[in-house]
Parts: C-alpha cells; structure tokens; sequence
C-alpha cells in the first residue's frame, strides 16, 4: 500500500545549530561595501557593514538600558532600512521581536504589547500618539522613535551611546527570535513562538529552491512585520547578500518606478499586487525589463492571471503557501521556470512532510483527494504564547500542523489549496479575525447579534461583510463607521445586511456556511 505520508523530492539540508543573526550575517564582511537596504522614495542606503554594525551598537545600547535575554522588543514600523538594525540588534542582545501590524489602532497595539509582555517599542513621530498612549495601558518600560519627538527616546541614542552587545548565550532549540500575531485556524491573534532554530531552518530549507543571487536587487513591499516579508525578505535576502530597496507603504504608481529606477530583479508580493501587474494600464509606462521573477504567497493565486502576468511581464512567475505557524514557508514552485505548474502552490520545500486527511474523521486521504493540509518538518512553530489549548488544537502529540487549509496533492507532489476549513479573512494577503470584528459589532448598543463572513473580491481576494441582527433604526454605514473607528483600515467591513437571526449551532457556534451559502443563492 502506498503510504499517505507526502516527503519533500528534495534531498534533506543540514540545518547548522546558530542563531538567526550569527546566521543571516556569516558571510556579511563579502560584501561590507554593498548595500544591504535602501528607502525606496529617498534613496538612503546602509551597507552590509553598516546593518551589522549599527545592529550590534543598538544591542549594546539596549543591554545598558536594562534590556535584559529573553524580553520583548515591539516594532512598530512601516518598512525602513531601520527595521532591520533593530531588529537583528534584539537578537544579538538575547531578546525577542513582536513584529506590529503600522495600521494598528492603540487598542489593537495594547492588546499585543500586553499578550506579548513588550518591555520597550520603536515606531516613527506619526505613530507616536497611537504608542505612547497603548505603551501606558501595558508594560512597556520604553518607546524609542525615529528622529526626534517628544515623549520619547530618539533610537540615535542607541546607536550613539558605543556599546558592544552583550555576552548572552542563545539556545537555538528553545530562545524565541520572533513573536509575530497570527489568528491561527480561529480566534483573535495569538503570539506565534518561532526559535531561532525554526527561521534558520527555513532560509535552509528556501535554499535549494529559491535561487537568490548576490547580485539580485528585491524590492521589500511585503510588509516586514508579516512572517513572509521578514523570513523571506529582511532573513533570506540579507543572508544570500542581495540588495533589498524598501517601501513605506504601497502605491502602484511608486511601486512600479522603484522597479525601474533601481532595475529590479526580484518581488515578491500578494495577489492584489499581481492583479495590478498583470492588468492596470500604468504598467505599460514603465521599464520593468529587468524583473525576472516574481514570487506570490499569502493569499490563493489564479492560474489564469498567473500566466497572464508572467506574459505581460516577460518573466517567471509563481506562487508558494505557509502559515506564520510555519516561519513561513511549506512549498514553493521549483527554481527551474519549466517545472512551475501554476494555479499549484509548488513542492514541499527540504526536510518537511505532509498528509491529507479528512477534515471530520482525521483519517488520511490519498493522493488528488482534498481534505486538510497538515506539516511536519523543523520550520514548525513551538507554540502558541501562553496558550496551550490552542496550541493543542494546532499541533497534534506526533508534531503534525493542522492548517485548516483545504486542498490535495498530486502525482507529481504539487500541492492545490482550494478552500479552508478555518473562517480566517484573507484580506490582500492579511488576516482577518471574524470574531474580532463581531466583537466590535455587538458593543454596539443598537446590535444584538452579527456574524461576519468572508465574501469574494477580484482586487482584494476577499473583504468581510457583517449580517446584523438590530434592536433599533440602523443604517449599513453607521454600522461600517463604527467598526471602522475601532480597528485598522484592512480590517474595515466592506458590506452589511441585516437580518432577523444569526443561525447558530446547538452549542452556540455561528453558522457561517448557511449565511454564505444564503449569499450565493441571492447573488444567483
């Protein structure tokens, strides 16, 4: 009998017990002259001599603050090249990064300081509002800021202060280097622990498959805060010594200037942004001559627009799958452009292994049979922070993931997700929590109960719509309003209908297949 268990066609990598940083810059002094980062809209560099040192200036100086192995560093930055100095100088001082979403409002920002145990933020003078005020409701001791603003520490003074790091001993194995939020398969955010050996497993295991050359320019639009920007922009890029220009936020017009100013040869995005390349009429304005490939994950891709991009494009085009869970990356499209099948999320990447099995029995499916997605391999989170009965629910006693992802694999081990058996929104790559935002609803005093569901969108891949059940005259934008004065922009309700009941199981869960299926019976 064949087993149902799914190994990776790659042989297996060997997996050096370093930490992140002592990894990611082994051979940074190759190219001390070269710039490691560059801000897109400004031009301003730093060299790999440059991030190395002025990481190990604000370890130092971070050591002489009291920032002590093992506490929690938040950043609260758009993309800058300074993400990455702070970022690697935590860990070189023995902390742990919690990576913040920039639009976050101070309720969602005190809710992660505090989950976290944050004892000191860094953001820039427009955010300084929104952070002092969330550093007053949790235990931050400390916000740093870029430049100069009052009320709070300029990070100069880190760099200024001439400090070496500190003489701190990394257990790979069990010190955390990052702390980002994920909703998982349910719920509200929760703190994913990712070791210094998980990240280091993943560029290994990236290695084999994603071919970056020193010489490769990428473009850093993938926010760094998200698992997928950071692991395979300010980790894997850095490490293979490519030069990354980054984005503050996303504008296509600026997007695709950068491209051809700073002749880029590699991005990676999400869907949305490749929607864009492969269909605005702007794109013809400009040079992209040098993109040779482009990489999409976060969100599920078309096979249709993938080819129809990587046409226009005249470049490779494919796309991978992971989960914050997983640092992130669980397969990816090989690096020989004809094996890329697409409307595939590629092979499973070195060192990982997969099964399918039936979402209701847990029984293992065979090949070209959807059911759900789990992993085993070193990439694989420890846990999730202090929450051990959904990390139960996650990963099972023998080490498996459970995705909540549906899909199947076929002969050849291309793996297709097709659906998810979580209720997460994928909104441009970003996660949304549907009770988090029926949380916000019901404390309305005029809502009794709602529902939120995910509902199909061709530029953003899907948006949240609300069914509401009201006590009182209500309209949909006075609902929409009063969500969106309570969470970030990406999270905002796109759509709202009322209605009389909110179907509910026996046991109190949220029918949400019958309001969607409710949704596609009007829509037809």
């Amino acid at each position: 009998m064949t087993s149902t268990i799914i190994r990776s066609p790659y042989p297996e990598v060997t997996i050096p017990d370093l930490s992140l940083p002592a990894f990611v810059f082994a051979d940074a002094a190759r190219h001390a002259a070269k710039p490691a980062l560059i801000d897109g809209p400004s031009g301003r560099a730093i060299t790999y001599r440059e991030l190395v040192g002025r990481a190990r200036l604000v370890a130092g100086g971070l050591a002489a603050r009291g920032f002590q192995p093992g506490e929690v560093f938040a950043t609260y930055l758009p993309n800058l090249p300074e993400y990455a100095v702070a970022f690697y100088g935590v860990l070189l001082a023995g902390g742990t990064n919690t990576t913040i979403n920039p639009l976050y409002t101070v309720e969602e920002l005190a809710a992660q300081l505090t989950d976290a145990g944050a004892s000191h933020l860094l953001t820039i003078p427009p955010f300084l509002d929104k952070a002092v005020e969330a550093a007053g409701r949790s235990g931050v001791r400390e916000v740093f800021v870029l430049g100069e603003a009052d009320g709070a520490t300029p990070f100069a003074a880190l760099l200024a202060s001439g400090h070496q790091p500190p003489e701190v001993t990394i257990d790979p194995h069990r010190d955390l280097a990052v702390l980002p939020y994920s909703s998982g398969t349910t719920g509200l955010p929760k703190g994913v622990m990712l070791s210094h050996r998980n990240l280091v497993a993943n560029l290994c295991q990236l290695q084999p498959v994603v071919e970056i050359a020193g010489e490769e320019v990428g473009i850093a639009v993938l926010p760094f805060f998200h698992i997928y920007g950071l692991t395979v922009l300010m980790a894997a890029a850095l490490w293979q010594g490519a030069t990354l220009v980054t984005m503050p936020r996303f504008d296509l017009e600026q997007f695709l200037t950068i491209l051809q100013d700073y002749r880029v040869s590699r991005a990676a995005v999400v869907p949305p942004v490749l929607l864009a390349l492969a269909k605005h009429p702007l794109v013809d304005r400009f040079d992209l001559s040098a993109l040779t490939s482009l990489s999409s994950g976060a969100a599920p891709l078309d096979a249709e627009l993938e080819e129809a991009c990587g046409k226009r494009l005249r470049c490779s085009v494919g796309q991978g799958y992971g989960l914050t869970e997983t640092s992130p990356v669980l397969t990816t499209q090989p690096a020989d452009e004809a094996r890329i099948r697409h409307g595939s999320t590629g092979q499973l990447v070195p060192n990982t292994e997969a099964k399918v099995v039936d979402p209701a029995t847990g029984e293992a499916l065979g090949r070209n049979q959807d059911g759900e997605l789990c992993f085993r391999g070193p990439q694989v989170m420890r846990g999730y922070l202090n929450r051990p009965a959904e990390t139960a629910q996650m990963l099972d006693p023998d080490g498996w993931l459970h995705s909540g992802d549906v899909g199947h694999v076929d002969d050849d081990g291309y793996f297709y997700v097709v659906d998810r058996v979580k209720e997460l929104i994928k909104y441009k790559g970003l996660q949304i929590a549907p009770a988090e935002l029926e949380a916000v609803l019901i404390s309305h005093p005029t809502i009794a109960d709602a529902a939120v569901v995910r509902v199909a969108d061709e530029e953003a891949g899907e948006v949240p719509k609300a069914f509401v059940v009201a006590t009182a005259e209500l309209s949909a934008q006075e609902v929409m309003d009063h969500v969106a004065e309570r969470v970030a922009p990406y999270k905002r309700l796109r759509q709202v209908e009322f209605i009389d009941q909110i179907p509910r199981s026996l046991s109190g869960k949220i029918l949400r297949r019958v309001l969607m299926e409710r949704d596609l019976q009007a829509a037809t």
